[in-house]
């Protein structure tokens, strides 16, 4: 009975926050901001949101706060992790303890390093061949338990229909121009590691460690800092490839 409250509770908050928010972009930032405390009853819990368009393109369209977005990006710079396992096999996957999981050694050590001990990755159902998934990280081991994650894909299950028909709302050209600033940001920052690549003959993690180092230097966002460097390089900004397809 509880579940089935809870469940009618999220599907009532999410139903609000789509009357109330026309940009799908905004809607995806309160979805991660409302999934993050939502699921944040035994401790902080925070949120990120992968979209992924083909497997070789995963992004970040939105997040609960910087440490979800650094943790997901630092994912995508080693193409590997509980997130993009869990769309590649469409199945939940819980790392109880990052300190202790070695199915992921480089960017489980980094994500250790930045304080975060547990993840919690669960896809959500989308249309054609879209995929997207809820990222959920804790600063303590062993915060997802079984309650938890049950809980958690009563709400994913709900949160995939919410954005499954924020999606189809998204087709007005002014939120498509939204999302392809998103995925413009997510392109500046694979395109800056390339360049930081060949300047540094280094590897792809060094030169996104290179690029963060310099981000918190500076103060500035990593996909700011990343667009300046394409730009100071191409001339011009970057085009992505869904502005060509």
């Amino acid at each position: 009975m509880d579940d089935l409250r809870s469940a009618t509770a999220t599907a009532a908050q999410l139903q609000d926050l789509l009357v109330h928010h026309e940009d799908v972009l905004e809607f995806l930032q309160q979805l991660a901001r409302l999934s993050a405390s939502s699921l944040s009853s035994r401790g902080q819990v925070f949120c990120g949101i992968t979209l992924q368009r083909s497997r070789e393109h995963s992004y970040t369209v939105a997040s609960s706060d910087s440490t979800a977005l650094e943790m997901d990006e630092m994912q995508y710079a080693f193409d590997d992790g509980p997130c993009l396992h869990a769309l590649r096999v469409h199945e939940a996957v819980y790392v109880p303890d990052t300190s202790a999981d070695d199915r992921w050694p480089q960017y489980l050590q980094h994500v250790v390093a930045q304080g975060v001990r547990s993840m919690y990755a669960v896809p959500l159902s989308l249309e054609g061949h879209a995929r997207a998934a809820l990222n959920l990280y804790s600063r303590s081991a062993g915060t997802f338990d079984e309650d938890f994650q049950r809980t958690a894909r009563t709400y994913g299950a709900e949160a995939s229909l919410a954005l499954r028909l924020a999606v189809r709302m998204s087709q007005r050209a002014s939120t498509v121009e939204d999302l392809q600033a998103v995925l413009q940001s997510r392109t500046d920052i694979d395109l800056a590691i390339g360049i930081i690549m060949g300047q540094n003959r280094c590897s792809q993690r060094e030169a996104f460690e290179t690029l963060k180092r310099a981000s918190n230097s500076r103060n500035l966002k990593i996909k700011v800092l990343a667009g300046e460097i394409v730009a100071r390089l191409n001339g011009a900004p970057s085009v992505t490839h869904f502005q060509n397809s």
